[in-house]
Protein backbone atom coordinates (compact mmCIF):
# COMPACT_ATOMS: atom_id res chain seq x y z
CA UNK A 1 0.00 0.00 0.00
CA UNK A 2 3.10 2.04 0.91
CA UNK A 3 4.92 1.40 -2.00
CA UNK A 4 1.51 2.36 -4.60
CA UNK A 5 1.20 5.67 -2.56
CA UNK A 6 4.66 6.50 -3.15
CA UNK A 7 4.97 5.78 -6.59
CA UNK A 8 1.41 8.02 -6.85
CA UNK A 9 3.68 10.71 -4.98
CA UNK A 10 6.63 10.17 -7.13
CA UNK A 11 4.63 10.35 -10.66
CA UNK A 12 2.98 13.60 -9.10
CA UNK A 13 5.97 15.26 -8.63
CA UNK A 14 7.36 14.27 -11.93
CA UNK A 15 4.59 15.09 -14.01
CA UNK A 16 4.82 18.99 -11.42
CA UNK A 17 7.82 18.95 -13.03
CA UNK A 18 7.21 18.85 -16.39
CA UNK A 19 4.27 21.25 -16.42
CA UNK A 20 6.52 23.80 -14.98
CA UNK A 21 9.56 22.85 -17.36
CA UNK A 22 6.26 23.69 -20.18
CA UNK A 23 5.61 27.09 -18.20
CA UNK A 24 9.83 28.23 -18.45
CA UNK A 25 9.68 27.19 -22.12
CA UNK A 26 6.65 29.50 -22.54
CA UNK A 27 8.52 31.99 -20.35
CA UNK A 28 5.66 31.96 -18.11
CA UNK A 29 6.72 32.48 -14.62
CA UNK A 30 4.85 29.50 -12.19
CA UNK A 31 7.21 28.83 -9.29
CA UNK A 32 6.55 25.16 -7.36
CA UNK A 33 4.78 26.31 -4.58
CA UNK A 34 2.02 28.54 -6.71
CA UNK A 35 1.81 25.37 -9.02
CA UNK A 36 1.53 22.98 -5.37
CA UNK A 37 -0.89 25.76 -3.67
CA UNK A 38 -3.37 25.87 -7.04
CA UNK A 39 -3.44 21.85 -7.16
CA UNK A 40 -3.75 21.80 -3.38
CA UNK A 41 -7.04 24.44 -3.60
CA UNK A 42 -8.65 22.49 -6.64
CA UNK A 43 -8.29 19.24 -4.70
CA UNK A 44 -9.67 20.79 -1.72
CA UNK A 45 -12.78 22.26 -3.31
CA UNK A 46 -13.04 19.72 -6.24
CA UNK A 47 -12.90 21.45 -8.99
CA UNK A 48 -13.72 21.47 -12.47
CA UNK A 49 -10.46 20.79 -14.88
CA UNK A 50 -11.65 24.22 -16.21
CA UNK A 51 -11.98 25.81 -13.08
CA UNK A 52 -8.44 24.67 -12.35
CA UNK A 53 -6.50 26.18 -15.61
CA UNK A 54 -8.50 29.63 -15.05
CA UNK A 55 -7.35 29.48 -11.47
CA UNK A 56 -3.88 28.76 -12.28
CA UNK A 57 -3.32 30.60 -15.87
CA UNK A 58 -5.70 33.55 -14.54
CA UNK A 59 -3.29 35.47 -12.32
CA UNK A 60 -0.45 34.81 -14.82
CA UNK A 61 -2.62 36.17 -17.99
CA UNK A 62 -3.45 39.42 -15.51
CA UNK A 63 0.05 39.98 -14.52
CA UNK A 64 1.10 39.75 -17.96
CA UNK A 65 -1.60 42.21 -19.34
CA UNK A 66 -1.01 44.90 -16.79
CA UNK A 67 2.65 44.36 -17.64
CA UNK A 68 2.13 45.09 -21.66
CA UNK A 69 0.08 48.27 -20.50
CA UNK A 70 2.30 49.32 -18.35
CA UNK A 71 5.05 49.24 -21.39
CA UNK A 72 3.12 50.83 -24.17
CA UNK A 73 2.02 53.60 -21.28
CA UNK A 74 6.23 54.03 -21.08
CA UNK A 75 6.37 53.93 -24.80
CA UNK A 76 3.68 56.65 -25.15
CA UNK A 77 6.24 59.18 -23.77
CA UNK A 78 3.00 60.59 -22.44
CA UNK A 79 4.44 64.23 -19.98
CA UNK A 80 2.01 62.97 -17.73
CA UNK A 81 -0.09 60.03 -17.49
CA UNK A 82 -3.37 61.57 -16.82
CA UNK A 83 -6.91 60.01 -16.32
CA UNK A 84 -10.36 60.97 -17.50
CA UNK A 85 -11.52 60.41 -13.61
CA UNK A 86 -9.51 63.45 -12.12
CA UNK A 87 -10.80 65.63 -14.60
CA UNK A 88 -13.14 68.00 -13.55
CA UNK A 89 -15.71 67.81 -15.80
CA UNK A 90 -18.11 70.84 -13.74
CA UNK A 91 -15.66 73.93 -14.49
CA UNK A 92 -16.94 73.60 -17.77
CA UNK A 93 -19.62 71.72 -17.99
CA UNK A 94 -21.45 73.63 -20.98
CA UNK A 95 -18.33 73.81 -22.95
CA UNK A 96 -16.93 69.95 -22.82
CA UNK A 97 -19.17 66.95 -23.53
CA UNK A 98 -18.48 64.46 -20.89
CA UNK A 99 -20.52 61.71 -23.01
CA UNK A 100 -18.26 62.29 -26.20
CA UNK A 101 -15.50 62.45 -24.56
CA UNK A 102 -15.56 59.07 -22.58
CA UNK A 103 -16.75 58.03 -25.92
CA UNK A 104 -13.10 58.76 -27.28
CA UNK A 105 -11.65 57.22 -24.36
CA UNK A 106 -13.81 53.67 -25.81
CA UNK A 107 -11.05 53.90 -28.49
CA UNK A 108 -13.39 53.44 -31.20
CA UNK A 109 -12.31 56.14 -33.16
CA UNK A 110 -8.94 54.89 -33.44
CA UNK A 111 -9.97 51.35 -34.37
CA UNK A 112 -11.86 53.07 -37.47
CA UNK A 113 -8.82 55.23 -38.10
CA UNK A 114 -10.04 58.53 -37.69
CA UNK A 115 -8.37 61.50 -36.77
CA UNK A 116 -8.94 63.57 -33.87
CA UNK A 117 -8.44 67.65 -33.26
CA UNK A 118 -9.00 69.50 -30.20
CA UNK A 119 -9.02 72.71 -30.87
CA UNK A 120 -9.28 75.93 -28.28
CA UNK A 121 -7.38 78.78 -26.56
CA UNK A 122 -4.92 77.25 -23.68
CA UNK A 123 -5.47 76.12 -20.23
CA UNK A 124 -9.29 74.36 -20.96
CA UNK A 125 -7.60 71.21 -20.68
CA UNK A 126 -6.96 70.09 -23.87
CA UNK A 127 -4.11 68.20 -23.22
CA UNK A 128 -5.11 66.31 -19.65
CA UNK A 129 -8.38 65.35 -22.06
CA UNK A 130 -5.98 63.78 -25.18
CA UNK A 131 -3.32 62.21 -22.37
CA UNK A 132 -5.79 60.50 -20.80
CA UNK A 133 -7.84 59.10 -24.04
CA UNK A 134 -4.07 58.48 -24.98
CA UNK A 135 -3.85 56.55 -21.94
CA UNK A 136 -7.15 54.58 -22.26
CA UNK A 137 -5.90 53.68 -26.14
CA UNK A 138 -2.69 51.97 -24.08
CA UNK A 139 -4.75 50.01 -21.90
CA UNK A 140 -7.08 48.70 -24.79
CA UNK A 141 -3.68 47.74 -26.38
CA UNK A 142 -3.44 50.08 -29.02
CA UNK A 143 0.63 51.59 -29.54
CA UNK A 144 0.36 55.46 -28.52
CA UNK A 145 3.07 58.11 -28.91
CA UNK A 146 2.41 61.70 -27.76
CA UNK A 147 5.15 64.46 -28.51
CA UNK A 148 4.35 68.12 -28.42
CA UNK A 149 4.75 69.71 -31.79
CA UNK A 150 7.98 71.25 -30.97
CA UNK A 151 9.53 68.11 -29.81
CA UNK A 152 8.35 66.41 -32.82
CA UNK A 153 9.76 68.44 -35.53
CA UNK A 154 12.90 68.87 -33.26
CA UNK A 155 13.35 65.15 -33.80
CA UNK A 156 12.67 64.99 -37.43
CA UNK A 157 15.30 68.84 -38.04
CA UNK A 158 18.19 66.46 -36.99
CA UNK A 159 17.07 63.76 -38.60
CA UNK A 160 17.82 65.89 -41.66
CA UNK A 161 21.50 66.45 -40.34
CA UNK A 162 22.19 62.54 -40.70
CA UNK A 163 19.92 61.69 -42.96
CA UNK A 164 17.49 59.26 -41.29
CA UNK A 165 14.29 61.06 -41.84
CA UNK A 166 13.25 58.19 -43.56
CA UNK A 167 13.57 55.96 -41.18
CA UNK A 168 11.87 58.54 -38.00
CA UNK A 169 8.66 58.87 -40.32
CA UNK A 170 8.59 54.96 -40.42
CA UNK A 171 8.46 55.59 -36.53
CA UNK A 172 5.79 57.83 -36.26
CA UNK A 173 3.67 55.92 -38.84
CA UNK A 174 3.56 52.72 -36.92
CA UNK A 175 1.78 53.55 -33.62
CA UNK A 176 -2.03 53.22 -33.96
CA UNK A 177 -2.94 56.52 -32.21
CA UNK A 178 0.08 60.01 -32.84
CA UNK A 179 -0.74 62.50 -30.52
CA UNK A 180 0.68 66.27 -31.32
CA UNK A 181 -0.19 68.58 -28.70
CA UNK A 182 1.10 71.98 -28.43
CA UNK A 183 0.59 73.35 -32.09
CA UNK A 184 0.33 76.94 -32.39
CA UNK A 185 2.29 77.22 -28.99
CA UNK A 186 4.19 80.54 -28.89
CA UNK A 187 5.52 80.00 -32.96
CA UNK A 188 7.97 77.09 -31.23
CA UNK A 189 7.30 75.47 -34.29
CA UNK A 190 8.81 78.23 -36.47
CA UNK A 191 11.16 79.39 -34.59
CA UNK A 192 12.93 76.15 -34.64
CA UNK A 193 12.21 74.51 -37.60
CA UNK A 194 12.32 75.95 -41.27
CA UNK A 195 11.02 72.95 -42.63
CA UNK A 196 7.73 72.78 -40.08
CA UNK A 197 5.46 73.09 -42.93
CA UNK A 198 7.14 70.16 -44.69
CA UNK A 199 8.02 68.08 -42.30
CA UNK A 200 4.42 68.22 -40.91
CA UNK A 201 3.04 67.14 -43.57
CA UNK A 202 5.38 64.07 -44.13
CA UNK A 203 4.33 62.75 -40.36
CA UNK A 204 0.44 63.35 -41.38
CA UNK A 205 1.30 61.91 -44.59
CA UNK A 206 3.02 59.06 -43.87
CA UNK A 207 0.16 57.78 -41.50
CA UNK A 208 -1.93 56.83 -44.01
CA UNK A 209 -5.88 56.42 -43.51
CA UNK A 210 -5.41 53.89 -41.41
CA UNK A 211 -3.76 55.16 -38.46
CA UNK A 212 -5.26 57.80 -35.77
CA UNK A 213 -3.76 60.81 -35.43
CA UNK A 214 -4.96 63.36 -32.51
CA UNK A 215 -3.70 67.36 -33.04
CA UNK A 216 -4.23 69.49 -29.95
CA UNK A 217 -4.60 73.25 -30.88
CA UNK A 218 -5.26 76.38 -30.11
CA UNK A 219 -5.23 78.21 -33.48
CA UNK A 220 -7.84 78.14 -35.74
CA UNK A 221 -7.72 76.65 -39.24
CA UNK A 222 -7.75 79.90 -41.04
CA UNK A 223 -4.57 80.76 -39.22
CA UNK A 224 -2.34 77.67 -39.99
CA UNK A 225 -1.25 79.14 -43.34
CA UNK A 226 0.06 82.15 -42.34
CA UNK A 227 1.41 80.63 -39.00
CA UNK A 228 3.39 77.72 -40.92
CA UNK A 229 4.27 80.23 -43.44
CA UNK A 230 3.74 78.19 -46.70
CA UNK A 231 -0.38 78.37 -47.72
CA UNK A 232 -0.37 75.59 -49.73
CA UNK A 233 1.30 73.01 -47.22
CA UNK A 234 -0.80 74.26 -44.70
CA UNK A 235 -3.81 73.63 -46.64
CA UNK A 236 -2.19 70.00 -47.56
CA UNK A 237 -2.05 69.26 -43.75
CA UNK A 238 -5.67 70.62 -43.12
CA UNK A 239 -6.90 68.18 -46.01
CA UNK A 240 -5.29 64.99 -44.77
CA UNK A 241 -5.77 65.94 -41.28
CA UNK A 242 -9.07 67.23 -40.61
CA UNK A 243 -10.99 65.90 -43.32
CA UNK A 244 -13.60 63.65 -41.88
CA UNK A 245 -12.00 64.08 -38.57
CA UNK A 246 -13.83 64.68 -35.12
CA UNK A 247 -13.42 68.15 -34.40
CA UNK A 248 -14.07 68.76 -31.09
CA UNK A 249 -13.60 73.13 -30.61
CA UNK A 250 -13.91 73.95 -26.49
CA UNK A 251 -14.45 77.16 -25.75
CA UNK A 252 -14.26 77.74 -22.38
CA UNK A 253 -12.54 79.47 -18.88
CA UNK A 254 -9.30 78.60 -18.12
CA UNK A 255 -8.20 76.10 -15.67
CA UNK A 256 -4.88 77.54 -15.19
CA UNK A 257 -6.41 81.42 -15.12
CA UNK A 258 -8.76 79.90 -12.22
CA UNK A 259 -6.13 78.31 -10.13
CA UNK A 260 -3.66 81.14 -10.56
CA UNK A 261 -6.37 84.01 -9.21
CA UNK A 262 -7.11 81.31 -6.59
CA UNK A 263 -3.87 80.83 -5.59
CA UNK A 264 -3.42 84.80 -5.59
CA UNK A 265 -5.92 85.39 -2.86
CA UNK A 266 -4.12 86.29 0.52
CA UNK A 267 -5.24 83.63 3.41
CA UNK A 268 -7.00 84.82 6.07
CA UNK A 269 -4.66 86.85 9.00
CA UNK A 270 -3.97 84.69 12.17
CA UNK A 271 -5.45 86.43 15.11
CA UNK A 272 -2.05 86.75 17.68
CA UNK A 273 -3.26 84.70 20.76
CA UNK A 274 -2.26 87.80 22.79
CA UNK A 275 -5.21 89.50 21.43
CA UNK A 276 -7.79 87.01 21.95
CA UNK A 277 -10.54 88.10 24.57
CA UNK A 278 -13.08 85.89 26.14
CA UNK A 279 -16.18 87.42 27.56
CA UNK A 280 -16.73 86.27 31.31
CA UNK A 281 -19.56 84.23 31.95
CA UNK A 282 -22.29 83.87 34.88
Amino acid sequence: MNRRRNTKTSLNHDLCQRVLEHFQTLRIPLSAAELDATIAQAEKERSSLLEFLGRLIGPLADLRRQRAIERRIREARFRKVKALEGFDWLFNAKAIDRRQIETLATGEFIRRGDNLVLAGQSGVGKSHIVQAVGRAACVLGYRVRYATSAELLRDLTASLADHSLPQRLRYYSNFKLLVIDEFGFDKIERAESGQAASLLYKVVDSRGPKRSSALVTNIGFEAWADYLGDAPLAMAILDRLVDGAIVLKIEGRSYRAHRSKQSAIPAPAEIPKSKLRCKPTG
